[in-house]
């Protein structure tokens, strides 16, 4: 197999893996509000150690050197909170981690509209996630 076809092939793999996600999200984990909580809280965390307000925001400042660190990071704890049982966790984890991805496949149409939908829910879940954090505590 060469290397351009092993790249092709995974290029495909990940197609699928994101249409499964985005597919889930829509039919059950925008529902479910602990997980979305926990997208906005990891998400709105991490654009806020890069002096950004979104998630959008923040994986457009993202050097090369972040974005491979924090996909080693995801994979470590997603593995964990997954083996852990943390299921939400773990779920939260991996659309930020399919969000990262996708944004190097932008040449293909469909995963960049595909990543436009997914940012979408994630900087919604960072608005709500700042918006609570804002509130004073009574």
């Amino acid at each position: 197999m060469t290397e351009q076809t092993t790249s092709q092939s995974k290029e495909a793999e990940f197609k699928q893996r994101f249409t499964a996600v985005l597919k889930d999200l829509q039919e059950v984990g925008s529902q479910d509000g602990e997980a979305m909580a926990l997208v906005g809280s990891l998400a709105g965390e991490l654009a806020a150690k890069l002096e950004q307000t979104s998630w959008s925001g923040a994986k457009s400042v993202m050097t090369g050197e972040t974005y491979s660190n924090l996909l080693k990071t995801f994979e470590a704890q997603g593995n964990e909170h997954h083996k852990a049982g943390r299921i939400k966790h773990s779920y939260a984890i991996q659309l930020l981690s399919i969000s990262l991805i996708a944004a190097t496949q932008r040449a293909d149409a469909i995963m960049a509209a595909g990543e436009q939908l997914l940012d979408g829910v994630i900087d919604h879940t960072v608005s709500v996630y700042n918006t609570q954090k804002a509130k004073p505590k009574n």
